[in-house]
């Protein structure tokens, strides 16, 4: 990548690495074709099998138009092209009075998502991944800000590829290198696509015994290769091969030492994260992957039990044709409704049961998207009404779904997810909650990192340093624990130990803008100007658009303070 920032009449040139080529992915599901044909080529087309791949097969697989995206908050134009084989952004904005001129282009490597709500594309930089700040939006067909950043007034910091997010949209997702979420051994993933381990689990003792012709023995059984076939489980694991994507919650706490990538089909999706949603507000979340949660509030759920599952309604293998989606779902629920006057005196002239029952609303958190509400209303226009103002009169209160369990920890930790967005209730509940999970021998890496920065909210500044020291040795490459505790290390006039910790995260993650500014700035005031120099320039090839970058280049100005770097 090449990136200039024009500032006045000067003209500054950055020159980063080029990216690594792209890898091309594995096929192993193929394999499965030669028993299962028609359920495979089935599959194919749905959405979960085309959830990702590589960007150049993402942009030719749909018409995706004008390939420019002029974003008129941020001046910044966007611009998608595919020279040579490849897949590339580009991004440029002419200098103005207030605003730094920026340009440069990042090769696009990977896409997620299988383009019917969107898709985004991933790229690599100094073996970092990140999203690009432009998604492709397929129900409106348009490019388009990535979520939660339509209103920006400045090109995004770079957004971080979580391999968590990775696991609902790919196979094979490679393990995070040290404490650095995206930054992997090679490729993101291995394979494109949802791909049949998700749900069916490693099929290698299975291909083993079909290969190896044992005489008269057939191909190997379920109990035998470990094939999980998840309606033969118990209510739980059956359901969690399901909502270990199709849950997102309005938190998502992982216990100690877990992540999704430690879920294994047939195993109880419990034991690895813990799922909140704010009962406050339940009913008016609309998130693109809230359909389980509002699943277990509809009268359906409630009234059938476990009976009632995902696959009552869907075919995990394939998705009926547009023509035959309104007869195939109705049999679905008069399969239950079976009073004969449902199927015949009950609106005859609609027979799409979800235009009144399962309305589709638009979604919070991704623009440009519906979803089918999945709440199964019997009236749903007159719910809506009941619930107006409900949201403004209440204040957070996070609850499991369903049966996930959480001790003082898992809801300590999930009110501190809303503490950062500026909650001040929620940060005093998540405070009282993680000090007693703590007080009751909790004790790794997230608990310490979390209390301390709520510690330091506090202005309990040493119980802060110290709670960020135990995340420390719990997790020594925790990029967020050191810059916090370097922050507190600065204040105290600790500048050779904020600086050694500063330089370790920028090391560990060259993307963190604030701890290399902060680094930056203290080097400056110890008078290795030069130096300070060097950091912030690198600040800006990752972040092109950092106007406290720009601004501290120029004026020598952060955070309120001043120190001239030239």
């Amino acid at each position: 990548m090449v990136l200039f920032a024009v500032a006045g009449w000067r003209l500054r040139v950055v020159r980063a690495a080029p990216a690594a080529a792209t890898v091309a992915l594995e096929t192993p599901d193929a394999a499965c074709r030669g028993c299962h044909r028609e359920i495979y080529d089935r599959y194919e087309r749905t959405p979960m099998a085309m959830g990702s791949g590589l960007a150049v097969d993402g942009l030719d697989a749909v018409e995706m138009g004008a390939r420019d995206l002029v974003h008129s908050p941020s001046g910044v134009r966007y611009h998608v092209a595919v020279r040579n084989g490849r897949a590339y952004l580009s991004y440029e904005r002419s200098a103005t009075v207030g605003l730094y001129g920026i340009a440069g282009e990042h090769q696009l490597d990977y896409f997620v998502g299988s383009g019917r709500r969107g898709r985004t594309f991933l790229y690599s930089q100094e073996g970092l991944w990140f999203e690009a700040p432009i998604n492709w939006y397929g129900k409106t067909q348009q490019w388009d800000m990535a979520p939660a950043y339509e209103g920006a007034t400045a090109m995004p910091a770079p957004l971080p590829v979580d391999p968590n997010c990775l696991h609902c949209h790919a196979s094979e997702v490679a393990a995070s290198v040290g404490a650095v979420r995206n930054r992997f051994a090679g490729a993101p993933f291995r394979q494109a696509g949802i791909g049949c381990a998700a749900c069916h689990g490693d099929a290698a003792a299975h291909l083993a015994g079909v290969r190896g012709g044992k005489p008269g023995s057939g191909p190997a059984t379920s109990q035998q290769s470990n094939i999980v076939n998840p309606d033969k489980l118990d209510a739980r694991r059956r359901d969690s091969a399901c909502i270990q994507c199709h849950l997102e919650g309005d938190a998502a706490i992982y216990l100690p030492g877990r992540s999704l990538a430690d879920f294994k089909p047939g195993e109880d999706l419990g034991k690895s994260v813990v799922y909140f949603i704010d009962n406050s507000k339940a009913q008016l979340g609309r998130r693109a992957t809230s359909q389980y949660e509002a699943l277990l509030r509809s009268a359906c759920k409630r009234a059938t039990g476990d009976k009632l599952t995902c696959t009552s309604c869907h075919d995990p293998h394939g998705s009926p044709a547009p023509e035959e989606r309104v007869a195939y779902f109705r049999a679905r629920c008069l399969a239950c409704h079976t009073d004969a006057k449902i199927a015949t005196l009950h609106h005859p002239e609609q027979q799409d049961c979800a235009t009144c029952h399962m309305p589709t609303r638009k979604t919070k958190d991704i623009s440009h998207e519906q979803l089918t509400d999945h709440d199964i209303e019997a009236r749903p226009n007159a719910a809506r009404l009941q619930l107006s103002g409900l949201e403004a009169s209440r204040g957070p209160e996070l609850v499991p779904v369903g049966s996930f369990a959480a001790g003082d920890r898992e809801l300590g930790l999930a009110y501190a997810q809303l503490a950062e967005g500026g909650d001040r209730q929620s940060g005093e509940r998540a405070l009282k909650l993680l000090e007693a999970a703590e007080a009751a021998g909790s004790d790794d890496a997230e608990l310490h990192s979390r209390l301390g920065y709520l510690l330091q909210l506090s202005r309990e500044y040493k119980a802060a340093a110290a709670e960020y020291a135990s995340a420390l040795r719990e997790r020594p490459g925790d990029t967020t624990a050191a810059a916090n505790l370097a922050v507190l290390d600065a204040s105290t006039g600790e500048a050779g130990e904020a600086v050694r910790l500063l330089a370790k995260v920028v090391e560990e993650d060259p993307s963190q803008t604030a701890a290399g500014l902060n680094l930056a700035f203290i080097e400056c005031r110890m008078g290795r100007k030069a130096e300070a120099v060097k950091m912030v320039e690198r600040m800006l090839e990752f972040n092109p658009d950092s106007a406290a970058g720009h601004r501290m280049l120029e004026t020598g100005s952060y955070g309120g303070q001043v120190c001239l770097l030239k």
